[in-house]
């Protein structure tokens, strides 16, 4: 019979990587740690309470997830993205996201469409409270994708948003109106609800892709 030869530190020690580790990227998805800011374990350590060393670890994950750089000699910093990048990164979730929705029409239930409805309402109410309405948006792509019930798609997907969401974050800080509220949203949900993939599909991918140009701006002049 095998044993567990872990002991109770290994234990503490991944709970702290994985609190150090959350703790980072939603610095980083909510806007608060911008591109090329520099991530000093020490800091995040103190922030936290934890030691230097799963905070390392948790910026080793992080870089390999591509949110953050690793520089020799010179520490961890928030990645700054390329034009190109950006680009590559909506074309993927343009298309990831197409292909989550399509699938979320053929399961989509009653219940579903309530979800997607409040979440809808819930980015109506947020005004220009651009924090609230991306919240609410990340909430809304997400159960799409839930409805799908294509869990290595969702994971693709997932690792996309942790990047186009501080992106999304510093274009909508300059926007002066909520125009951008019910962009094909209410267009997604007729056509879920008349379980229409081919048109869910073409409706997501425009939706995604409609930001792009703003976003590039954004990022540019950020």
């Amino acid at each position: 019979m095998l044993t567990d030869r872990r002991s109770p530190f290994d234990t503490v020690h991944a709970t702290a990587q994985e609190e150090a580790y959350q703790h980072i990227k939603r610095g980083i998805r909510m806007g608060e740690l911008r591109p090329g800011t520099r991530l000093t374990p020490d800091g995040i350590a103190a922030e936290i309470g934890t030691s230097r060393m799963p905070v390392r670890e948790a910026l080793n994950r992080l870089a390999t997830e591509g949110l953050i750089v690793n520089r020799p000699n010179r520490g961890a910093v928030v990645r700054v993205l390329t034009a190109k990048e950006v680009r590559e990164v909506f074309a993927m979730r343009s298309v990831l996201e197409g292909l989550a929705a399509s699938l979320a029409a053929e399961n989509v239930t009653a219940n579903d469409i309530e979800d997607l409805e409040r979440l809808l309402q819930r980015m109506d109410r947020s005004g220009l409270d651009a924090s609230e309405w991306i919240t609410a948006h990340s909430q809304f792509h997400e159960r799409l994708s839930i409805i799908a019930d294509a869990p290595q798609l969702m994971r693709q997907i997932a690792a996309l948003h942790s990047v186009c969401e501080p992106l999304m974050r510093v274009w909508l800080e300059g926007r002066p109106s909520p125009d951008y509220v019910h962009d094909r949203h209410d267009e997604l949900i007729s056509a879920l609800k008349a379980r229409d993939g081919q048109t869910v599909e073409s409706l997501m991918r425009a939706h995604i892709l409609r930001t792009l140009p703003g976003i590039l701006q954004a990022n540019q002049n950020g």
